[in-house]
């Protein structure tokens, strides 16, 4: 587990006076990192990290930049097009890098005027997805989301009896992940109406949006080499937004007995940013479970875990139509859940996906799976929010929507607040539904 340290403090302020508004996602306590580039160049894409409403170009830091230590190979490792170097150096770099960082952008640095010329305001960047990803996996870790969903599937049986016992996932696509303000193209697939004989080739009908966090992988694992529970999290560089899109009426057509493929592996959208675990450290909530339930097998569970296993971050999901968009109206907000609701922990998530010695590389994504929570209105899905389909969402403008329709634009937000400590944030994952071809 990462550990709460001086970069924390909350009195602590940036010479960036945007970094110091109550509600800033990026305050000196968080230094998340990106990929980016000035928006209309041609300038190669590099790393960077946000603060308050600019992004630092980390290629830039010149004569601030440290000469020799963990930090100096840390900023090394991003004079790159990609985050996999940072990610694969694992947390004792990156939390080198985060202190040196929190220093020269702390109020008072002796490097304050020097650094002011890298700093890019983030309206004036083009993002891009922040690490090259060999390998996307998207778990199943909210209780409340298998069990509304199983309902809707499988009256009969809605949750399935090894949930329980095993952190169910799938082998995602990582080839169609794209960054916020992605255009998601309507997806094609089978489709089986209810009462027909045979299945059609259409665009889906029921498309949704799926709210979770995405898991960045930083230090991989040997071929043949579990990682174990305690070590988990080693191996975790950061968290990010991220919406699996998802074709429902194409789902409940194909996904027996294999599970999901054409129905989600069209798109899927990440935030630009990464929060590392250490900005995370604040955050921790013990893991826990009802009591009845059966206690996990013993390489997923631990002290460790069920005393700081879980983070307190708060999600919500807000919807633009494009009638909303064309008269000026902001996005409503459809629904909020917590991730530290989830059933499986990221630990749990790390320490399974490897128990049989699959490796991890640096970059590889893991989803959480769809974050809902137990009350209705912490559904993370417009799956759940319609019950099927079968209850619209009214709008505020009188729109209803059971599920998305062409022009739509969702948007995942995420933050992070703790008495003593400052809020944190994790920007937004936004896409848009573009017409069928």
């Amino acid at each position: 587990m990462r550990s709460i340290d001086a970069t924390h403090d909350p009195s602590l302020t940036s010479w960036v006076d945007s970094a110091n508004l109550p509600q800033c996602d990026f305050p000196l306590q968080n230094l998340p990192f990106a990929v980016f580039r000035r928006s209309g160049s041609r300038e190669p894409l590099r790393c960077g990290v946000g603060i308050g409403d600019a992004v630092l170009d980390l290629t830039a830091l010149g004569a601030a930049a440290p000469r020799s230590g963990p930090a100096a190979e840390a900023l090394g490792a991003c004079a790159a097009p990609a985050l996999n170097g940072l990610m694969a150096l694992g947390p004792a770099a990156a939390l080198a890098l985060r202190q040196t960082l929190s220093q020269l952008l702390r109020t008072g640095s002796a490097h304050a005027a020097a650094l002011a010329s890298a700093l890019v305001p983030q309206a004036q960047a083009q993002f891009a997805v922040p690490a090259r990803i060999g390998d996307y996996t998207d778990f199943y870790t909210s209780i409340h989301h298998a069990t509304a969903v199983g309902r809707l599937f499988r009256p009969d049986q809605p949750l399935l009896p090894n949930y329980q016992w095993v952190p169910i996932a799938y082998h995602g696509r990582a080839s169609s992940i794209g960054v916020s303000g992605q255009q998601v193209r309507r997806p094609q697939g089978q489709l089986m109406p209810r009462g027909a004989e045979r299945p059609h080739l259409a665009p889906s009908e029921r498309l949704d949006y799926e709210l979770e966090l995405g898991v960045f992988i930083g230090a991989g694992n040997t071929l043949g080499d579990p990682i174990p529970l305690e070590r988990a999290e080693q191996h975790v560089f950061g968290l990010c937004l991220l919406n699996d899109w998802s074709a429902r009426d194409v789902q409940a057509w194909e996904y027996q007995p294999l599970g999901p493929f054409l129905a989600k592996n069209f798109a899927t959208t990440v935030s630009p940013w990464v929060v590392t675990l250490e900005a995370l450290a604040p955050f921790r909530a013990p893991w826990q479970r009802p009591a009845a339930d059966p206690a996990p097998l013993a390489y997923l569970d631990g002290q460790t875990l069920r005393a700081s296993g879980a983070l307190d971050i708060s999600l919500g999901v807000a919807l633009e139509t494009a009638r909303m968009r064309e008269r000026g109206v902001p996005p409503v907000p459809l629904s909020r859940s917590n991730f530290r609701d989830c059933y499986w922990s990221l630990a749990q998530m790390v320490a399974h996906h490897t128990v049989n010695g699959c490796n991890l590389a640096p970059g590889d994504l893991l989803g959480t799976g769809t974050q809902s929570g137990p009350q209705p209105q912490e559904a993370g899905s417009l799956l759940e929010l319609t019950g099927g389909g079968k209850q619209p969402v009214t709008l505020p403008d009188g729109e209803t929507r059971t599920f998305l329709a062409d022009g739509d634009s969702v948007i995942l937000r995420a933050w992070c607040e703790r008495a003593g400590f400052r809020r944190i944030g994790f920007g937004e994952a936004a896409g848009t539904v573009c017409p069928a071809r």
